[in-house]
């Protein structure tokens, strides 16, 4: 990356105003050009918090971003650093996502839907002719210019972008966002250009059913259905979308990656080219009424306080073998949460696991992978505490105000200390001789420097009095808060039959 003139102050060049977006380590602001008047938006990036690893995936992603001017690409207009912040001045978008806009149409057509994947194909090609490989095109990452009726659809967050000279395949990492990942980052075997064209027929196959190709609850059989191609056109719904549509589709959705069809060559099928003649113009309010249902799906994983998701997404996360299938390490990847949401994922040599759905954000630091194994640190502490029944250590890690859903409970919100006092009264640690747990999956998520969430399941081996082995499992998600520079739990909630003794 060239270095920035040393003149160059960003406060010289720009006022800053509200704020659009925030991430760990970034913050998204409008900012206006003093020179011209001229909306921005600023993504300032903290670089005192960065490790080597990151500094250098930010150099790519300005380095990248810079080379790409396209009308259906989010631009990037400046590049400046400062002592400990640097700034990216792109795009002011402000039309929201794609598929948010469609579902607020009142009219929505086949040829609309041939619109749409239009532009979305002219940006790949952009980034194909220049050596770009997105490698995680998805429903947030397409935006639109404004508000305004026709507004033009932009290609967001190069996070993960990479640069592919040439028909190059190699293996550069597993990176993706699951339901979109092509067969061949899968099967971990070379890849190149081609993956973001199969990204492409699976936006496009949403994009006239409202629902996608590929799905599951189990990660494993995610893949498997995209490892063979394995999806299909269910009636009623695809009675009615053209036979050029879906040959588009099957053309993008072609497992052999060097048989799938180009960006170029698909900007050239019929039902691109001549939408007029091909494309049905008729309304697709079913469509319209499932993408509403698949958007409402995709925004829950913002909603990490709603404990039900937590406790949802772990009904089925483990192979035949019983080995846990989601953010394990060790494995390769790291996974976040079901695989109908629309989070990315990279294995541990190049992780960009920073979500935004406005401006593209830099991945995580060694700092937050630090704090998240505090977390799961603290949270072994409290079930140890429970375990032993040691009353007096479980309130040093709890709020007094804890709230808590829990089976004991009877479905009611319990508040402060009094409901689980009783327990160590009178059942902890009495009832049973050895007592055993084990914390699968556990997974947090990070909520700005001074609060987090954690989710896991939960397996107790217990003896009975009469010496035979029990095990007892149940979903938790537990709601820390940092104060005083010390954790506290300040809300847990978990799922399951309440075993012959209560555990809090």
């Amino acid at each position: 990356m060239a270095a920035p003139a040393a003149c160059t102050r960003f406060s010289d060049n720009y006022d800053l105003k509200e704020e659009l977006g925030k991430g760990a380590f970034s913050v998204v602001r409008r900012c206006v050009q003093k020179s011209t008047g001229l909306e921005f938006a600023a993504k300032i990036i903290n670089t005192k918090k960065l490790s080597a690893r990151d500094f250098q995936k930010l150099e790519r992603e300005a380095r990248i971003c810079r080379k790409l001017q396209h009308p259906n690409i989010v631009r990037l207009h400046d590049s400046i650093q400062e002592e400990h912040f640097h700034y990216l001045v792109f795009d002011l978008v402000t039309g929201g996502e794609l598929f948010e806009d469609i579902v607020a149409r009142e009219f929505y057509s086949e040829a609309d839907a041939s619109h749409c994947i239009q532009q979305i194909l002219e940006s790949v090609h952009h980034c194909h002719s220049n050596g770009v490989v997105h490698r995680d095109l998805k429903p947030e990452n397409l935006l639109l210019a404004s508000k305004a009726k026709g507004a033009a659809v932009k290609l967001a967050d190069f996070g993960l972008a990479i640069e592919v000279p040439g028909d190059q395949q190699a293996w550069f990492g597993f990176a993706g966002t699951p339901g979109y990942l092509s067969p061949e980052v899968l099967k971990k075997e070379p890849y190149g250009k081609p993956v973001d064209i199969w990204a492409c027929g699976v936006i496009l196959y949403i994009l006239l059913v409202g629902y996608p190709p590929f799905w599951d609850e189990d990660q494993h059989r995610l893949y498997a259905q995209i490892k063979i191609g394995a999806y299909d056109y269910p009636s009623p719904e695809w009675d009615t979308v053209t036979a050029e549509a879906k040959s588009l589709i099957n053309e993008m959705l072609t497992v052999n990656p060097s048989k799938r069809i180009t960006a170029s060559e698909a900007l050239k099928h019929p039902w691109i080219c001549q939408r007029e003649r091909v494309a049905s113009m008729v309304h697709r309010q079913e469509t319209v009424d499932c993408l509403k249902k698949f958007n409402a799906r995709r925004k829950l994983k913002g909603a990490i306080l709603t404990t039900m998701l937590a406790t949802r997404n772990f009904s089925s996360k483990y192979d035949a073998h019983g080995r846990s299938i989601i953010t394990k390490k060790g494995d390769g990847s790291q996974v976040k949460e079901s695989t109908d949401s629309s989070t990315t994922l990279e294995d541990d040599d190049i992780k960009d696991l920073e979500n935004s759905h406005y401006i593209p954000l830099t991945g995580e630091s060694d700092e937050a992978d630090a704090r998240k194994q505090e977390i799961i640190k603290m949270t072994e502490q409290l079930i140890e505490a429970i375990n032993t029944g040691e009353y007096e250590a479980y309130t040093k890690i709890c709020d007094p105000h804890l709230t808590a859903f829990e089976p004991e409970a009877l479905g009611n919100l319990v508040e402060g200390m009094d409901f689980h006092k009783f327990y160590f009264d009178n059942v902890l640690g009495k009832n049973c001789k050895a007592l055993n747990t084990t914390i699968l999956n556990p997974h947090v998520h990070l909520m700005g420097d001074e609060a987090a969430c954690i989710a896991y399941v939960r397996l107790t081996q217990y003896m009975d009095k009469q010496g035979q082995a029990h095990t007892h499992q149940s979903e938790e998600t537990r709601v820390w808060h940092k104060r005083d520079n010390k954790w506290q739990n300040v809300h847990f909630h978990r799922s399951s039959v309440t075993p012959p003794f209560a555990m809090k």
